[in-house]
């Protein structure tokens, strides 16, 4: 009997041994390991390591359809420059010419010289980075009142903010003309400016920024330091809002510097800006089709630059906001 209850203590005592054999599942977990295989699963945060330092390769088709959009992207552009290349006789036959030719610097000095093109892009810089400056400021001072500030019809005044999105604006022009002629500002570009200084997607763009990427605890903690309400703007909400404040600031450079319809009522070809001046290169019993369109490179051109010289910045601002929001 002592010899039998010996024998029952050493079996109770022993681990079984984990299956092996060509019938073993690769990945069951021994007794004692953890559900990769090896102890504490450091096998598969091994393998997610690895898997996460591994980059995607696009396939065939992925290449061929964002070709297919860069070059529909880049078509008028290349259009345009080929026709300011060329001349009006060129462009009226069938089919048309789809090379450079070799009038483009005359019909660039002819549109510069006729459309008092200078002076257009001048005023163009000063109303667009007027606008883009205004708005990102304001836009920003409004999104945080909304997203981080308690007051009463919060909610109310936010829709009624993203309601005038839904209304045409050229429902306004009239008593906006109005409004301008009595203050005598007609042909001056204050009246192009203060209609444009505050957009309500600006301010819906930056309030849906500051919910997520601004805490709410980091506002709390520099009120209990004592900080008011101007260092708080300055000092967080302003670096919080950086990447986002820069693509809200290039999209509204761009929408102003390409606004044609209050400024074509509001300016005249003395104090033009681009978008104006290049419809004072139509007028005529037969317009000249390539001045138009080297009129049109010109106007284009500042934006090209820029974005060329600030592009990587653009495009970082914009993942940026993106990994953030």
């Amino acid at each position: 009997m002592r010899e039998v209850g010996t024998v029952q203590t050493e079996t109770r005592n022993q681990t079984p041994e984990p299956p092996t054999g060509p019938g073993t599942a690769q990945g069951t977990p021994a007794p004692g390991e953890g559900p990769s295989g090896g102890r504490g699963g450091r096998t598969v945060t091994t393998k997610r390591a690895g898997t996460a330092g591994r980059h995607l390769h696009a396939g065939r088709l992925t290449y061929a359809v964002l070709s297919l959009f860069t070059l529909g992207s880049l078509f008028p552009l290349v259009w345009t420059a080929i026709a300011a290349s060329r001349d009006n006789q060129r462009l009226a036959e069938t089919p048309p010419p789809f090379w450079f030719g070799s009038n483009l610097v005359p019909n660039m000095t002819t549109a510069w010289n006729d459309a008092n093109m200078g002076k257009a892009l001048l005023n163009t810089f000063a109303v667009a980075g007027t606008v883009a400056v205004s708005t990102v400021v304001f836009a920003t001072l409004a999104g945080y009142a909304f997203a981080k500030l308690r007051f009463r019809a919060r909610n109310a005044l936010l829709l009624t903010v993203i309601g005038t999105m839904m209304v045409p604006p050229q429902l306004s022009v009239v008593p906006l003309y109005m409004a301008v002629a009595k203050l005598e500002w007609a042909n001056q570009l204050q009246a192009v400016i203060l209609p444009l200084m505050v957009s309500a997607f600006g301010v819906f763009f930056m309030r849906q920024y500051l919910v997520n990427a601004l805490p709410t605890e980091l506002v709390e903690a520099a009120r209990v330091d004592g900080a008011h309400s101007l260092r708080v703007v300055w000092h967080i909400v302003f670096p919080v809002a950086r990447p986002a404040m820069a693509v809200l600031g290039m999209l509204t450079f761009v929408m102003a510097w390409n606004e044609f319809f209050w400024p074509v009522i509001a300016l005249t070809q003395d104090n033009p800006t681009v978008q104006v001046a290049l419809t004072g290169l139509g007028r005529g019993y037969i317009p000249d089709e390539s001045v138009i369109m080297a009129g049109a490179f010109l106007g284009t051109l500042p934006l090209l630059i820029a974005f060329a010289l600030f592009g990587k910045q653009i495009v970082g601002g914009i993942m940026q906001g993106a990994v953030k929001g």
